[in-house]
């Protein structure tokens, strides 16, 4: 716990990869942004681009959010945002075109600004330079297991059903990297691939577990298998917990999304 060499299989994976370079625009933060907004405009479905200020394209297949819903992404001071019609595209237009992007991140804002709406996040999108991964002494002790395995399952069903709808741990397409105490898992990651070589994170740790580095510990084992796969580690998250857990590994916090689902659909359906 208290060494701070870098496991060998880390080491490894990192030694293959070049460090990024530190130029005026290339930054690793300019890097990892121009990457990042690469993911999120193959995701928009549409030819849409980021842009300084909210302007939002007609994409009914978008997945930037849910089916229906608006979604808006921003990374490096600039936005990304679709709308399922042109109706709503004129909505968003309207009543978030004119803000500064950051305040876009403020739920209060967004409520303020479309009455009645559903929204969901703001989320912090947090990526990783591999050369900046700070592995988490001891991440071998977090073994991989079958998605399928009895133990793992025992673990996601004795959890909070909203925390394991938060962490995505279901969703995974890679071994999960489990903590074990007592013969039980008391924390797992893994990651979901996405498109552009992308590895989405997924951590989930027992609530009676938590507040120990379990989840950085899973966490880290799951960064280091994509960094040897050369993906990019993506670290998407709401809870300030789990966001000084990828701040703990390395990640740069570049942006946020958040989907809006505009009031006439929320009436339409008697909420």
């Amino acid at each position: 716990m208290t060494s701070s060499t870098t496991p060998p299989d880390v080491t490894a994976a990192l030694s293959s990869v070049q460090s990024l370079p530190m130029g005026n625009d290339r930054t690793p933060a300019a890097a990892l942004t121009s990457r990042a907004r690469d993911l999120w405009e193959s995701l928009a479905g549409a030819a849409a681009g980021f842009a300084p200020a909210v302007s939002a394209a007609v994409s009914p297949r978008s997945r930037l959010c849910p089916a229906g819903w608006a979604g808006i992404v921003v990374l490096g001071g600039a936005a990304l945002a679709t709308a399922p019609d042109p109706g709503t595209a004129r909505l968003i237009e309207q009543a978030l075109g004119g803000l500064p992007l950051a305040s876009l991140a403020d739920g209060d804002v967004l409520s303020s600004r479309l009455p009645g709406a559903g929204i969901l996040g703001p989320a912090a999108l947090a990526y990783l330079n591999p050369a900046e991964f700070r592995a988490r002494p001891g991440a071998a002790l977090a073994a991989p297991v079958a998605p399928d395995d009895p133990g793992l399952r025992r673990f996601v069903l004795a959890a909070d059903e909203g925390d394991v709808e938060e962490s995505g741990i279901q969703e995974i397409t890679t071994p999960a990297f489990a903590v074990l105490e007592h013969g039980q898992v008391v924390a797992a990651a893994g990651y979901r691939d996405w498109p552009c070589g992308t590895a989405h994170l997924c951590v989930l740790t027992a609530s009676a577990a938590r507040g120990r580095g379990l989840a950085r510990a899973a966490a880290s084992a799951a960064v280091a298998h994509a960094v040897r796969q050369g993906k990019l580690p993506q670290w998407r998250a709401r809870p300030p917990a789990s966001r000084r857990v990828a701040r703990a590994l390395g990640f740069r916090e570049l942006g946020f999304q958040v989907s809006i689902r505009p009031a006439a659909r929320v009436t339409s359906r008697g909420h």
